[in-house]
């Protein structure tokens, strides 16, 4: 089994103790923070090597690297091979700063995006921009309502109330 899927089910389990998954998260959040605090302090540096190595560089197991890797993956430069890695893959953390940044907004990771080390790579009107272009981005889509007598929105033809509406 990949290591992405182990995450996952690990993870996200449905069978998993609420307690233990609460515990699984704090940690994996607070590894989570720091991993980030270290890229930070060298932005522009491409940190690469195995899942294995930068496991160990970091100081974390395998699945939370695992999961890191996983999160962080939408905001790299260059992405990784994530749902068929094992320890031996090459991966990098090369990120797109300001995608990285906004990631985290979008994620309501405020215990990331409010992290100093922001501080010496974007200013604080700068750090306000991208957070408010973030939000702004963040479209509430509602669907129209649909009244007895429309058209049925399935595409058949028939009134709404005669067809996925009859019995509602």
């Amino acid at each position: 089994m990949a290591l992405l899927e182990q995450w996952r089910s690990m993870a996200y389990s449905e069978t998993a103790n609420k307690g233990d998954l609460q515990r699984l998260w704090a940690a994996y959040f607070e590894k989570e923070k720091e991993i980030y605090a270290q890229l930070l302090k060298n932005p522009d540096e491409v940190v690469k090597g195995t899942v294995k190595e930068l496991a160990e560089k970091y100081d974390v197991d395998i699945m939370t690297m695992t999961g890191f890797l996983d999160g962080i993956d939408e905001s790299l430069v260059e992405s990784n091979p994530i749902e068929e890695m094992e320890e031996d893959t090459e991966v990098n953390l090369g990120f797109d700063k300001a995608l990285l940044y906004k990631n985290m907004v979008a994620a309501g990771a405020d215990w990331l995006y409010e992290l100093e080390e922001w501080n010496d790579i974007f200013d604080e009107e700068t750090r306000k921009a991208l957070y408010k272009e973030q939000k702004s981005s963040t479209t509430i889509v509602k669907d129209k309502k649909v009244y007895p007598n429309d058209p049925c929105p399935c595409g058949s033809g028939k009134k709404y109330k005669k067809c996925c509406g009859k019995n509602k």
